[in-house]
């Protein structure tokens, strides 16, 4: 599961990658496409079943509708839609990569003092 998840991700990345290069060449299909891949993506058995805490879900619904969101306002040809909606994208992919990072140092025996510090950073 820990491969196909790893692979999902790489996957989500090159997307976000295309996702953006159609943003800046404003190519609407393109746009479009990798954003459906996204949403795809994040439905997928391993994404869901990640890291199943209340904070990762919120985190994972709000990736799911910024993606539905680009994908919609790629349709309308709305370039500012895309573009605000994009920004939400990657804010949920930021911080819910600290959320995972933060969960993972938990786990860590030894660094509690850095997970201490990074969840009161975080709060």
């Amino acid at each position: 599961a820990q491969v196909r998840l790893h692979q999902l991700m790489i996957d989500k990345l090159q997307n976000a990658q295309k996702l953006l290069e159609g943003i800046a060449l404003g190519k609407f299909d393109k746009i479009e496409k990798h954003a459906n891949e996204l949403v795809r993506i994040s439905k997928t058995a391993e994404w869901l079943a990640a890291h199943k805490t209340p904070r990762y879900e919120v985190f994972s619904r709000e990736f799911q509708e910024a993606a539905e969101g680009i994908a919609k306002k790629a349709k309308a040809k709305n370039m500012d839609g895309v573009t605000l909606a994009y920004f939400d994208l990657t804010k949920s992919c930021v911080r819910c990569h600290q959320h995972v990072r933060e969960i993972r140092d938990a786990r860590r025996p030894g660094d509690r003092e850095n997970t201490l510090a990074a969840v009161s950073v975080a709060r």
